[in-house]
C-alpha cells in the first residue's frame, strides 16, 4: 500500500452554485485534519481525501476536475489507479455540483457516504451512519445561508449525532471564491483549522464569527450614510482612541487599518454598520 495516514473522520465538500463557492467542512480524532483531507479550487470543485488517507488524491483530483472530468469520473481514475483503494475514502463536487463520494471495502466501521444537490457526506470509524446522514440533512435544510456556515451547521450536527467514535481532537472549514480572499488578491475565502482542541467544532465556530467580523461582507444596501451628526460622533470617538490631529478620513482609515477592519471600509461618507458597532464598543 502507498504511504497513507489514518484519517479516520467525518466530512462533507459542497458547493454553492449561486454564489460560485466550493468548499469542504471536516472534524477528527487527528492532529490538524486541515492539513490532510481538504482540497478545493473556485470554479473547478472541492475535495475530501481520508482513511488512510492518499493525499495525492487532493492535487490530483483538482486537476482531473479542471481537465473537465466529471466528479464520479474522477473518483473512478483516483481510485483506479491506486492499489490502496481498499482502505481510502473520497468526496468530491465539481463545478457543476455533480457529486461523488467512495469508501474502500477495508474502511473501517462504521464507514460510508451519500451524496446529494451539491454535496458529497462521507466518514469512517464513526459511532454509526447517523453522522453522515445528519451532515446531509443540515446542510440540505440550510440552503441560503453562506457556504462556510452551511458547513459548520452540519459539522456541529454530525457531531451531536455521534461523530468519531474516537472523539473529537481537529476541524477545519475551507471554502473558496474566485477573488474572494483578503483584498480580492487570492480565491481563498475562508481558510480556518483547529488543530488540537478537546472541542474543535465549537473552537472553529468562535474563529469563524471573528473571521466574519473582520472580513465578511455587509451588503451595501445596509451601509449608513454619514450625516454630520455620525461624523461627529465618529470624530470624537476616534479623538478618544488617540487619532487627534489627522482629517476624519485619516483617522478613521488609521484606525481601521490598527483593528484589521480595512476590508470593510470604503471613504468616509458611508460606513458599514458592523464598523461603526466596533467603533462604538471600544
Amino acid at each position: 500500500m502507498a504511504s497513507a495516514e489514518i484519517v479516520a473522520t467525518y466530512s462533507i465538500v459542497a458547493c454553492d452554485l449561486e454564489r460560485r463557492e466550493w468548499g469542504v467542512g471536516v472534524q477528527s480524532k487527528f492532529l490538524a485534519v486541515g492539513a490532510v483531507v481538504p482540497w478545493a479550487d473556485p470554479e473547478v470543485g472541492a475535495v475530501a481525501t481520508q482513511a488512510f488517507a492518499n493525499v495525492s488524491y487532493g492535487p490530483e483530483g483538482l486537476r482531473l476536475l479542471r481537465d473537465g472530468l466529471p466528479a464520479a469520473d474522477v473518483v473512478a481514475r483516483l481510485t483506479e489507479a491506486d492499489e490502496g483503494r481498499d482502505h481510502r475514502q473520497l468526496g468530491i463536487v465539481d463545478a457543476k455540483g455533480r457529486a461523488a463520494t467512495y469508501t474502500g471495502s477495508s474502511c473501517f466501521d462504521w464507514a460510508g457516504g451519500v451524496i446529494g444537490e451539491g454535496y458529497a457526506a462521507q466518514g469512517n470509524l464513526l459511532v454509526s451512519e447517523e453522522t453522515v446522514s445528519a451532515l446531509a440533512q443540515v446542510f440540505e435544510g440550510s440552503a441560503g445561508k453562506p457556504l462556510a456556515e452551511r458547513l459548520l451547521e452540519a459539522l456541529a450536527a454530525a457531531q451531536l449525532a455521534g461523530g468519531d467514535r474516537r472523539g473529537q481532537q481537529s476541524s477545519s472549514v475551507l471554502v473558496v471564491r474566485k477573488d474572494g480572499g483578503y483584498g480580492g488578491t487570492s480565491d481563498v475565502a475562508v481558510d480556518l483549522r483547529v488543530d488540537d482542541h478537546e472541542h474543535p467544532i465549537e473552537e472553529l465556530h468562535r474563529i469563524y464569527e471573528l473571521h466574519d467580523l473582520l472580513f465578511g461582507q455587509t451588503p451595501a444596501e445596509e451601509w449608513l450614510d454619514v450625516n454630520e451628526e455620525l461624523a461627529a460622533e465618529i470624530r470624537e470617538r476616534l479623538d478618544r482612541l488617540g487619532y487627534e490631529g489627522k482629517s476624519l478620513p485619516e483617522a478613521f482609515e488609521a484606525w481601521a487599518g490598527t483593528e484589521n477592519l480595512e476590508d470593510r471600509v470604503d471613504g468616509i461618507d458611508r460606513i458599514d454598520p458592523v464598523v461603526l458597532e466596533e467603533l462604538r464598543k471600544r
